[in-house]
This record gives structure tokens, C-alpha cells and sequence, in this order.
């Protein structure tokens, strides 16, 4: 079977920004990431009261390759509490 490029441009793939990771097709981190979406909308959407539920969902994803492996700092965590923000109000 041959394959015709005539008047095709080839694109190269380039690899995902920073903060875009695979979705989680198996459902790996389902539980971590509802309990993380339940935090949020018992606290208003404010992120800064559901640290653990999130560092709970991160780590579960960079244990299952799901995203990259960062340092906590890199991830907006700082002695062991999520950096100040807006929100936090």
C-alpha cells in the first residue's frame, strides 16, 4: 500500500505545556480527585481549604505517571502548607 504526501504538510509533535498531563482514561485517581471536587464545593471553591485533598490527588497522580514528578514547592506547597492566596480570604 503506498501512501501519498503530495501537497501534505508534515507536523512534528511537540511535546505538552507545562500543567497539561494525560487524562486518567482508567480512572486511577478517581476517588482522590472527587474527594478533591467535594472539598471545593463545601469550601466555596476556595482551594486553599482542601491542601490535602489536593496534595492527595497530585501524588497520586505523579505515582501513576499520569504527570510529571515535581518537587511540592514547584506544585505551590510550602512548609507543608499551600502558598497564601487570594483565595484564602
Amino acid at each position: 500500500m503506498t501512501s501519498y504526501t503530495l501537497g501534505q504538510k508534515h507536523i512534528a509533535p511537540t511535546k505538552p505545556e507545562r500543567g497539561v498531563f494525560p487524562l486518567d482514561h482508567e480512572g486511577e485517581c478517581k476517588e482522590k480527585m472527587l474527594k478533591y471536587m467535594l472539598c471545593l464545593t463545601r469550601n466555596d471553591s476556595k482551594p486553599s481549604k482542601c491542601q490535602t485533598e489536593s496534595k492527595e490527588y497530585f501524588q497520586c497522580r505523579m505515582d501513576r505517571n499520569l504527570m510529571k514528578k515535581h518537587e511540592w514547592e514547584d506544585l505551590g506547597y510550602f512548609d507543608g502548607r499551600e502558598k497564601q492566596t487570594s483565595d484564602s480570604n
